[in-house]
């Protein structure tokens, strides 16, 4: 039977903790990773997301992003490697002693929103973001794009890595994620984000705007929780997945 991982970014919206939403949408996922300090979480809502996931047995990991949450860690920034590497080790660090309070481990690491997206085509920031991940400890997954040399550079750093894709975002033709500053970046009709979260999980293929089908062998679908209509896409999405057979579980060689 196929499997697929389903993740959430998590603990970046304080009115979604307070409102229930965020653990409403746990319901659905496998997987979590919860902002840790940097474009968005505090203690607080680091903490209140690690019982929450806890609850739901889903597997927890760091959301590290630039530092900038006035603009959600969404505006790409230049810094130094070695200023990326401290950020994310003291973000994940961070996490990872308030889980441990919890009787949690943290599980793998995703870096967030332009920190992600740049390390997809720069190599030097994929690995400013390993080295930041391995001052703290080896034994994690590195998550990111699937079909973007980010993964490989983790994996020469000594990290597994796990391919992402995306139920709720459109692609570009050459594989990347379309940018937000696009009208039609996101995918907000449900019945369409599970359309492509069947596609990449049964057959690794996404289809962008000009019908170019691109490869996107993936081990995890991420849903964002700050898309409109989440709950919705989330709902939809898995029961498109269960419909065609496909079990949704962490991946045992990942998560």
């Amino acid at each position: 039977m196929k499997s697929i991982d389903l993740n959430c970014d998590m603990g970046e919206m304080p009115q979604a903790i307070a409102d229930g939403t965020q653990e409403a949408l746990m319901a659905f996922l496998t997987s979590v990773n919860i902002a840790c300090g940097g474009h968005a979480g505090d203690e607080g809502t680091m903490r209140i997301t690690v019982e929450e996931a806890l609850r739901r047995k889903l597997a927890i990991g760091a959301h590290p992003g630039y530092a900038d949450r006035a603009n959600f860690g969404r505006l790409e920034l230049h810094l130094a490697p070695d200023a990326i590497a401290e950020s994310v080790f003291v973000q994940v660090s961070n996490l990872a002693e308030i889980a441990a309070k919890c009787g949690a481990r943290i599980s793998h690491v995703k870096a967030h929103g332009a920190l992600y997206n740049q390390a997809a085509g720069d190599a030097s920031i994929a690995a400013a973001i390993a080295n930041g991940v391995a001052r703290w400890r080896r034994d994690v997954v590195l998550v990111g794009l699937a079909g973007s040399p980010m993964l490989d550079v983790f994996r020469s750093v000594g990290f597994a890595a796990a391919a992402e894709a995306f139920a709720d975002r459109r692609y570009d033709p050459q594989g990347s994620l379309r940018s937000r500053k696009f009208a039609d970046a996101l995918i907000l009709n449900p019945a369409e984000a599970a359309a492509q979260a069947l596609g990449i999980a049964e057959n690794g293929i996404v289809i962008a705007g000009d019908s170019t089908k691109i490869r996107v062998k993936a081990q995890t679908i991420c849903i964002h929780g700050d898309t409109p209509g989440a709950l919705k896409i989330a709902a939809a999405v898995v029961q498109r997945l269960r419909d065609a057979g496909i079990a949704l579980r962490p991946p045992a060689s990942a998560f």
